[in-house]
């Protein structure tokens, strides 16, 4: 009898086991975020750097063993100081929002490594005093998805972006994940480009 539970207890836990080491592409996440964009300095104006804090929120689903689809939104607000020379300056109410779908290729190397490439839309908003002004951007990303260990999870990307809000631009991203269990983990991630960058953290189920 002891033999039999022990078995069925085995079978039962194996599934669990198995999918804490396995890179995930069905998750839904959300948390804190920060988005910061470099000043400007032109001839008798001069912008502080935005530094908008605030949230966001984002998923991605498998399609099969090889794509994915994935999308998100973060926003958030800052005070930023405006100052004119000869006139003086003053803070304006700044929010900066983005939105982005897109729909990813993914190759194993190994057991435990995935190679990832995407392409993606992005739609950005700045609003300042409740004048506002979007553009639309494209992404190409490729990068890697490493299992270190059974609970944590690292990844680096490249990107190209260039539309509206960004002209031919280059950026990294380098992000982890700690899983807390098989559904649940903690997940974190810095980007840097030329003159934008943007930090998250927050939690993420994975299914």
């Amino acid at each position: 009898m002891k033999k039999h539970l022990a078995l069925a207890l085995a079978l039962a836990i194996a599934p669990l086991a198995a999918s804490a080491d396995e890179i995930s592409y069905t998750y839904v996440e959300g948390g804190y975020a920060q988005l910061n964009q470099d000043g400007e300095q032109e001839a008798g104006l001069d912008i502080d750097d935005i530094e908008a804090s605030g949230f966001f929120v984002g998923g991605s689903a498998a399609l099969g063993d090889t794509f994915h689809v994935f999308g998100g939104y973060r926003s958030g607000s800052d005070d930023v100081r405006v100052t004119v020379l000869g006139v003086g300056s003053d803070e304006f109410d700044t929010d900066l929002s983005q939105f982005n779908i897109g729909l990813g290729y993914h190759h194993s190397i190994n057991d435990r490594t995935d190679l990832v490439t995407e392409i993606s839309y992005i739609n950005s908003d700045v609003e300042v005093e409740g004048e506002s002004e979007d553009g639309d951007d494209g992404r190409v990303s490729v990068g890697v998805r490493h299992m270190f260990a059974d609970s944590f999870e690292g990844w680096i990307k490249g990107h190209y972006t260039d539309g509206d809000f960004y002209d031919g631009s280059f950026s990294a991203s380098i992000g982890g994940q700690f899983k807390l269990n098989p559904t649940w983990g903690v997940v974190g991630e810095i980007e840097a480009g030329d003159d934008v960058s943007t930090f998250m953290i927050g939690a993420r189920a994975s299914f």
